[in-house]
């Protein structure tokens, strides 16, 4: 899962499909990483691990992370945010860029569609309600595309 500065979007997906991969039993690990590097070592914000919280998700010992190209290698599937961030991983990952392992993640939802899932950050409180209830409906639809 991967956004631009791995503390609101990203961190939610990565805290929402952990929980329903486990859930399910699958044995994933999900990890979720930021193409910015302004906010590298600092938890996701604080919007982000309150939604998380009532919604029985901690995300609170999440630390943001840099998107590195040694990720294509590491990860089965990455999933970018928007299109800034897509542009922001092809630069990041140069000749390891693997459009075979990378989609947008909302995609998902609306195949083909590259949306954008709004960032919250340049809104109020609401706005994270409203990202965290179209992440949880995009990770719902990745664990019906990817069962075992």
């Amino acid at each position: 899962m991967t956004c631009l500065g791995n503390i609101c979007r990203s961190p939610m997906a990565e805290g929402i499909l952990q929980k329903l991969a486990n859930e399910k039993n699958l044995g994933w690990t999900v990890h979720s990483a930021g193409t910015n590097g302004i906010h590298t070592g600092e938890p996701p914000h604080k919007s982000s691990q309150k939604v998380c919280g009532e919604n029985g998700i901690n995300i609170t010992t999440q630390r943001s992370m840099d998107f590195e190209a040694k990720h294509f290698a590491e990860y089965d599937k990455i999933y970018v945010f928007a299109e800034d961030v897509m542009r922001d991983v092809k630069s990041i990952a140069g000749d390891q860029f693997d459009e075979t392992k990378i989609d947008y993640f909302l995609n998902e939802l609306y195949p083909g569609k590259n949306m954008n899932v709004i960032d919250p950050w340049y809104g109020g409180e609401d706005g994270y309600y409203d990202v965290f209830n179209q992440i949880q409906k995009g990770c719902e639809a990745i664990i019906s595309k990817y069962p075992e």
